[in-house]
C-alpha cells in the first residue's frame, strides 16, 4: 500500500503558480491544498484549487489542513525571497519544497537546493550546483560545472555555457545568452535577447549584443 501523500499549499496565485501546479500534480508526490496570496481576494481559484488566505494565515492553516510543506510559486526574484524572509520569520521551521518537471534534463552530479522549480525542457548539465529557490525555466539551459546561488533565474530560452556563476538572486531574461565562464554579480538582470560575453557587476541592469550595463538596479526593483 502506497503512503498517503503529505498536504503541502502553493505561495503565489499568479501566472507562475500554474505551471508549479503542473509540475506537482504530474509527479503526483503531494498533496495541494489550495494557495495564499497577499493581493487576491480569498476564494477565488487557481484551477480547482482556492485560495485560502495570505502569508499571515499559513499558521492556522499549518493546523487545520496538516499541511507538511510549501513551495513558493513566485516568478520575481525579490518578492520570492522577500515572502521566503517573512515566512521563515513567523514559522522558522517550515519546511519548502522543490518541483522538477519530468521533461526537464539533469545531468550527473547536478545539486540542487530547496525551493527551486525546474520547468519542462529544461536542461542542467554535469557537476552544476543550483541554490535554493532558484527557477530555470522553460528550455532554458546550465551549462557544465555551472553554479546558480539562491533565488536567481533563467528565463525561458535563456543559455548559459559552463562553468558560470549566476550571483544571488541575478535574472536572465527570455532567450539572452551567456558564454562560458562569465560571472553575473547579484541581483543584476540581463535584458531579453542580450549575448553577454564578459563578466557583470552585481547589481546592473544590462542588455545588448553585446550586453552592456547601462544602470543600476535599486534594491527590490522588480
Amino acid at each position: 500500500m502506497k503512503p498517503e501523500k503529505q498536504n503541502i499549499i502553493i505561495i503565489g496565485a499568479s501566472g507562475h503558480s500554474k505551471v508549479v501546479i503542473d509540475i506537482i500534480e504530474r509527479l503526483n508526490n503531494y498533496n495541494i491544498i489550495g494557495l495564499i496570496d497577499t493581493y487576491k481576494s480569498k476564494r477565488n481559484k487557481i484551477f480547482h484549487y482556492e485560495i485560502l488566505g495570505t502569508e499571515e494565515n499559513l499558521y492556522s492553516l499549518i493546523k487545520e489542513f496538516n499541511i507538511y510543506a510549501g513551495i513558493i510559486a513566485i516568478g520575481d526574484n525579490w518578492i520570492r525571497k522577500t515572502i521566503h524572509e517573512k515566512i521563515t520569520k513567523m514559522i522558522p521551521d517550515f519546511k519548502f519544497i522543490s518541483a522538477i518537471h519530468p521533461n526537464a534534463i539533469i545531468g550527473k552530479n547536478v545539486k540542487i537546493g530547496k525551493g527551486t522549480v525546474i520547468m519542462p525542457g529544461a536542461i542542467v548539465n554535469c557537476d552544476s550546483k543550483i541554490g535554493d529557490y532558484c527557477i530555470l525555466n522553460t528550455k532554458s539551459s546550465l551549462g557544465h560545472d555551472g553554479i546558480m546561488k539562491n533565488f536567481s533565474s533563467l528565463a525561458p530560452n535563456a543559455t548559459v555555457g559552463g562553468n558560470t556563476v549566476i550571483g544571488i538572486g541575478a535574472a536572465i531574461c527570455l532567450g539572452a545568452n551567456v558564454i562560458q565562464n562569465i560571472t553575473i554579480g547579484n541581483h543584476s538582470i540581463i535584458g531579453a535577447g542580450s549575448l553577454v560575453n564578459r563578466d557583470i557587476e552585481g547589481n546592473k541592469m544590462a542588455y545588448g549584443i553585446p550586453a552592456k550595463p547601462i544602470r543600476t538596479i535599486i534594491n527590490e526593483e522588480k
